[in-house]
């Protein structure tokens, strides 16, 4: 139950967070594009990764907050659903360039911030073991 708790406080602090990331790109960039979901889903992509690969690769982060800031927070940060859904209405709006271009900027910036992610871990971990 412990681990439920803790996933459960995380979720919140996570969706607390993509709510306020999501209302300063609102007020940042505006609405013509769904800028605040992109940009949650990027860094979530960005911080999991590197979470991921040093509470997996050292003892930096102990399981149980491994699982609160990966299970938890970067499940209540980042917004798949969201995305498919502003995805799907830019389509239904008859907007497929904009659909299209959320659609490849997501995954791409997605994946390049995973990957980034895992080298940044991957290059913390090689620097504290001396290497």
């Amino acid at each position: 139950m412990d681990r439920l708790a803790w996933v459960c406080l995380g979720s919140a602090l996570g969706g607390g967070a993509r709510y306020l990331l999501s209302q300063a790109a609102l007020r940042l960039l505006g609405s013509s594009f769904p800028f605040g979901t992109l940009a949650v889903n990027v860094l979530g992509s960005f911080l999991i990764g590197l979470l991921m690969h040093v509470g997996l690769e050292t003892t930096l982060i102990p399981p149980m907050v491994r699982i609160f800031l990966t299970t938890g927070m970067m499940g209540g940060l980042t917004t798949y659903s969201t995305f498919n859904y502003e995805t799907l209405g830019l389509a239904s709006d008859g907007d497929w360039q904009m659909a299209a271009t959320n659609l490849a900027g997501t995954v791409l910036a997605c994946l390049a911030a995973g990957a980034l992610g895992l080298a940044t871990g991957r290059a913390l971990v090689a620097r504290l073991a001396g290497g």
